[in-house]
């Protein structure tokens, strides 16, 4: 099992949910870490709070991902832990689906999210090591009525793990994807106001056990998928 201390770790949708918790869990471990958000009054906030490194950005704003990257690599003096946590969802019935919702569910869930991916590969490729760390959803492996939208998206990320898995092996870069059953966090609220945390439900807690878990596997293995359920939702 690896030791957590001194990794660099850049979270994005860090500022809440799953992303604060595993930020603030690998800092009491000793990781540097930086975190991305939309909201900057939020993101240096929260930052100061667990004593992460804020970093402003929207990954669906395409043109900011290189630059913002680079902060990211510079204020931590390198990357060896990519955890795209950034996501977002929208939900319709078939029949009332709009172009527009899958502009801009993709934008964030799979677009931006590969935009930065590739800027932080180009260091782990250098490096010859690095962890990519993709949260999917248990959408990206069941569709479920209304969830079109960001199931597609979810389902995206899967094929892209896939590919990016086979891809990078030679390079010793580590692609993980960990799929959450629902998680008690903002996710889906427009005020982004964190749920009241459910006994049958998920906590983002949960999930930062399995990522930190994944990280600390010695770099010569590697768990390709989690799917982490509640135990009794019902």
């Amino acid at each position: 099992m690896k030791d957590i201390s001194g990794k660099k770790v850049l979270i994005t949708g860090g500022s809440s949910g799953i992303g604060r918790v595993t930020a603030k869990d690998l800092i009491s471990m000793g990781a540097i870490v930086s975190i991305t958000g939309r909201n900057k009054e939020k993101l240096e906030r929260v930052a100061s709070e667990i004593n992460a490194i804020p970093i402003h950005l929207d990954v669906s704003k395409y043109n900011t991902i290189a630059v913002k990257t680079l902060d990211a690599f510079h204020s931590m003096g390198g990357i060896d832990v990519l955890v795209n946590n950034a996501g977002i969802g929208e939900f319709a019935k078939l029949e009332d689906i709009k172009i527009s919702q899958f502009e801009n569910i993709f934008a964030t869930n799979v677009f931006g999210l590969t935009m930065l991916t590739q800027e932080v590969v180009k260091f782990f490729k250098t490096q010859q090591h690095g962890t990519i760390i993709n949260i999917g959803s248990s959408a990206a492996t069941s569709g479920f009525p209304s969830g079109s939208v960001y199931s597609a998206s979810k389902f995206a990320l899967r094929g892209l793990t896939e590919c990016w898995r086979h891809e990078l092996r030679r390079d010793n870069i580590r692609v993980i994807l960990v799929n959450p059953s629902e998680v008690t966090t903002a996710f889906n609220d427009k005020n982004r106001t964190e749920r009241e945390v459910q006994d049958n439900k998920l906590r983002p807690s949960e999930i930062s056990h399995v990522i930190i878990s994944a990280i600390q596997m010695d770099d010569r293995g590697f768990i390709p998928e989690l799917n982490v359920w509640a135990t009794n939702p019902f």
